[in-house]
C-alpha cells in the first residue's frame, strides 16, 4: 500500500516552487500509506508525489521512477506480479534504473499503447505516467479497482489525481473516483475502457462447469505470485474459510522466495517472536522502522534526473 498524489496541465504562469510545496503537505495527508519514503518530481507540466510502502527492491525502489534520459516520470501504487515475464518479452532495450516491478511499465509505454500494454499486466495498479518530451500524462486504473485512486479539477482547471480523496477536497468541486479498467489520455482528454471480458454478462458463462482440479490450480497460482516481496510478511486471519485457504497456499510456498523462481530460501522474519513465549500467547509484530522521513528526491525541471543524488529537500 502507497500513496500517489499527481497535478497536471500546468500553465507558464504557476510559481512551481509554491505549487511543490502544496503537493508535498497534501500528499501527507496520506502517508500512512507509505511511512518508509518521499518521493517528487516537479517539472513545467507536472508535479507528482510518491509516499512508499516498501516491498520490493526496498533499497532502490523508491519513486517516482525515472526513466535514463529523464523523459518519463512514473509514480504507482500497486504490485505487477508478471513484471519479469514483460521484462523478457521487451522488443526494444530499457536501461531500468531500479529493480522495481512497476518500472517495466516505463518500458511497456514506450513501445506499444496503453490499451494493449495494460492488458498485459497482471497485477494491482494506479498510476500517473508523466511523458514530459510529449507534455503528456496517462492514467490508469488496475481492471477490478483494487487500488484506489480520485481525480478532480482545481479552480485553475488543472487535473489533480491521488490516491484518496483526502488531498483533492479543498481544491477540487468535482472529485470522483477514476473507473477501474480504465486509462485517461491528458493530451487528448480521453477516457478509454481497456478492460472487456466476456464472462462480466452472465449469459456468457451460464451452465459452464470448472473442475475442481482447474479451480484448485489457478487458486493456488494466484496466491503463489501475489507472494512477490523482498521484505517479510504475515498473513490476518479472520477465521473464515478464504483467508485459512490462502494462508494454507502461503504456507506452503513461504519457505522459498517467487522473485526468483523459488530457487533461495526466504528471510525468516523476527525469530524472537517464535520462541520463548507462554503456550497460546502471540506476541504484537514489532512496529516497522522507517527511515528519516524528509529525504525525498530533488527532481525538477532545472537539474539531471539521477537516481544516485538524493538529498534533504526544503519543504
Amino acid at each position: 500500500m502507497c500513496s500517489i498524489f499527481g497535478i497536471f496541465g500546468l500553465q507558464p504562469g504557476d510559481d512551481l516552487q509554491v505549487l511543490r510545496r502544496q503537493s508535498l503537505d497534501l500528499s501527507q495527508r496520506q502517508r500512512h500509506r507509505g511511512p518508509d519514503w518521499s518521493g517528487v518530481y516537479v517539472d513545467a507540466g507536472a508535479i507528482l508525489v510518491h509516499e512508499r510502502l516498501a516491498i520490493v527492491d526496498p533499497a532502490g525502489g523508491s519513486q517516482p521512477l525515472l526513466s535514463d534520459d529523464g523523459r518519463l516520470a512514473l509514480a504507482v501504487n500497486g504490485e505487477i506480479y508478471n513484471h519479469k515475464l514483460l521484462k523478457g518479452e521487451l522488443k526494444q532495450a530499457y536501461a531500468f534504473q531500479t529493480e522495481s516491478d512497476c518500472e517495466v511499465i516505463n518500458a511497456l509505454y514506450l513501445e506499444d499503447e496503453p490499451t494493449s500494454f495494460l492488458n498485459r499486466l497482471n497485477g494491482i495498479f494506479a498510476f500517473a505516467l508523466w511523458d514530459k518530451a510529449k507534455g503528456r500524462a496517462i492514467i490508469a486504473r488496475d481492471p477490478i479497482g483494487v487500488v484506489p485512486l480520485y481525480w478532480g479539477h482545481d479552480k485553475e482547471g488543472r487535473l489533480r489525481v491521488a490516491s484518496e480523496m483526502k488531498p483533492l477536497v479543498d481544491d477540487c468541486a468535482d472529485v470522483a473516483q477514476f473507473p477501474p479498467g480504465h486509462w485517461y489520455d491528458t493530451a487528448t482528454g480521453t477516457l478509454t475502457k481497456y478492460y472487456e471480458r466476456p464472462w462480466r454478462d452472465y449469459a456468457a458463462v451460464e451452465g459452464e462447469e470448472v473442475s475442481s482440479t482447474e479451480l484448485r490450480e489457478a487458486f493456488e497460482a494466484a496466491v503463489h505470485r501475489q507472494l512477490m516481496t523482498d521484505v517479510p510478511y504475515g498473513v490476518l486471519l479472520s477465521g473464515g474459510l478464504d483467508s485459512s485457504l490462502v494462508a494454507a497456499v502461503a504456507a506452503r510456498y513461504a519457505r522459498h522466495r517467487v522473485e526468483d523462481g523459488d530457487r533461495t530460501e526466504a528471510r525468516v522474519a523476527a525469530p524472537a517472536l517464535l520462541r520463548h513465549r507462554p503456550e497460546g500467547f502471540a506476541r504484537p509484530w514489532p512496529r516497522r522502522r522507517s527511515p528519516p522521513r524528509r529525504w525525498v528526491p530533488c527532481t525538477t525541471a532545472t537539474n539531471t534526473p539521477s537516481r544516485k543524488a538524493w538529498t534533504r529537500c526544503p519543504r
